[in-house]
């Protein structure tokens, strides 16, 4: 009788234990990217930017959180990593690198349509690990002295 009582009282109860997840909204809007004059600077967050790396400007979602950006256009998709803030031009939603946009849509473009949504780091192990691992960015300074000093031939 009283394990009957407690599988009842389990069931009631535990029963909002198994919640689903609400669906992350998906958002519509305009995307840009970056100039290459941002290339080498520090972003937001405190990292140094690169043209290469698969990330992105927001304004309000917090640093670190992976996005999926897809272009109405032509359907291509692309996950980037949310590391600085921005943009500040009205009506667009991000900014993407220069290899973000590469991967969705012609840079001869500039802006693009787009949808984007919120994605967890487990949706992202699909992916070869070459794709989650950071490339090193070289700080603005450095990068001139070190093409500079690499010009000059002997």
């Amino acid at each position: 009788m009283k394990i009957l009582v407690l599988l009842v009282l389990f069931l009631l109860l535990g029963g909002g234990l198994f919640a689903q997840k609400a669906v992350p909204p998906i958002i519509k809007g305009k995307a840009s990217f970056y100039s290459d004059w941002f290339d080498g600077r520090l972003t937001a967050n405190g990292e140094f930017f690169s043209q290469e790396e698969y990330t992105a400007a927001h304004k309000t979602l917090p640093f670190n959180t992976w996005v999926e950006v897809k272009n109405l256009d032509n359907n291509k998709s692309v996950f980037l990593r949310i590391n600085d803030r921005g943009p500040y031009v009205k009506g667009r939603i991000i900014d993407l690198s220069k290899a973000g946009a590469k991967a969705i849509g012609d840079l001869n473009e500039g802006i693009f349509n787009v949808e984007m949504r919120i994605v967890e780091k487990r949706d992202l192990l699909i992916f070869p690990i070459d794709f989650l691992i950071k490339k090193k960015s070289v700080p603005l300074r450095q990068r001139s002295s070190y093409l500079d000093f690499n010009l000059i031939t002997l």
